[in-house]
């Protein structure tokens, strides 16, 4: 197939698959008598992981150094991804914290769709959870797992003086009130 099908077919510019081919990424396997790429159907399949790992937003550089390697290699990039993912939300999710707070108007996490503490009591309390249970769940928490804590409580929009106070209380430094 040329290389205006080969991109047509996966919904591509002509001149991405130019650039691929530039980098090394994704090289023609022949050419036609007139000069044009010709590309094979393992070239088709290759194409198609390009486009599934840019999917997961890892960068050319690295889906070119992964696309040779054992299915290991492949698997610890994914997973460094999915971290760089959730430490972007993480970070996207404490910017619209703050814009709310700056603009004093609290409802407006529920609008953006935000986990807040009071949307997560609300939830525990419909669970059946009483307060000696939400405290039980802070201090097993705290013990398995300090740095997750810290950032669950940080998704829940908690200012950070008040995340300090919760997981002394959590660790039993202070009495809860």
């Amino acid at each position: 197939m040329t290389i205006s099908q080969l991109a047509r077919k996966h919904k591509l510019s002509r001149t991405t698959l130019l650039y691929y081919d530039q980098l090394g990424l994704l090289k023609p396997s022949g050419r036609m008598m007139n000069g044009y790429r010709l590309y094979r159907p393992a070239d088709d399949e290759r194409l198609r992981q390009i486009c599934v790992y840019r999917q997961t937003g890892l960068k050319l550089a690295e889906i070119q150094g992964l696309l040779d390697k054992p299915k290991k290699e492949l698997a610890a990039a994914l997973e460094r991804q999915l971290y760089e993912l959730g430490e972007q939300i993480e970070a996207l999710r404490r910017r619209q914290a703050l814009i709310v707070e700056m603009l004093k108007d609290r409802r407006l996490l529920e609008k953006v769709s935000i986990m807040n503490r009071e949307t997560w009591t609300r939830l525990l309390r419909a669970s059946g959870f009483t307060d000696a249970d939400m405290q039980r769940w802070h201090r097993d928490f705290e013990a398995a797992d300090p740095e997750y804590h810290q950032r669950f409580l940080e998704f829940l929009c908690i200012p950070q003086e008040e995340i300090v106070t919760i997981r002394e209380w959590s660790r039993g430094r202070i009495s809860h009130s």
